[in-house]
């Protein structure tokens, strides 16, 4: 929230100066509402919040869904090779950040994969358990992910389920 005069944020507690030359003291803040009205102030209240990861601005949500990329006269935009891109929608995003995720997890015990590819060595079972977990979990929810059909199926399908641990 912020008291305004002609465009220019004047902070409380400081003196500011209008277009005519007048000072007006530190104490401004004490005016009553028609006294800084009177002074050409205006009050202007902070936009309200809004999730970054699913809306450009308050109330104005991103695309769920791939979009066709248009210039200004609506005519496809296209790449190098005369392709129609696409701005990536939530959804394809999301499900990116899912591939990228058990991508970094696996890596963690590719060695195991790689020493039994070139040396024969087997992979122990937890091993082998815990990769076909992580790709069973991502498949799971890129799926959900791509059934969402609104912001609010994706939002809940994306939101953690509380538990104990959270609770607390």
């Amino acid at each position: 929230m912020a008291w305004n005069y002609k465009g220019t944020v004047i902070r409380e507690g400081r003196s500011w100066t209008n277009d005519t030359g007048v000072r007006h003291p530190t104490s401004w803040g004490s005016w009553s509402e028609s006294e800084k009205a009177e002074a050409g102030l205006v009050f202007t209240a902070d936009p309200p919040p809004f999730d970054s990861r699913y809306y450009w601005a308050a109330g104005v949500p991103k695309a769920i869904e791939d979009v066709p990329a248009v210039d200004e006269e609506g005519v496809a935009v296209v790449d190098a090779d005369g392709m129609p891109t696409v701005t990536l929608g939530l959804k394809s995003t999301e499900i990116a950040k899912v591939k990228a995720q058990a991508r970094g997890t696996l890596m963690e015990t590719d060695w195991y994969v790689i020493r039994f590819a070139e040396t024969g060595e087997e992979i122990p079972p937890e091993v082998l358990y815990k990769r076909t977990e992580i790709r069973t979990e991502a498949n799971d929810l890129e799926a959900r992910i791509d059934a969402c059909t609104t912001l609010d199926e994706l939002v809940a399908v994306l939101t953690p389920e509380p538990t104990e641990e959270t609770e607390a």
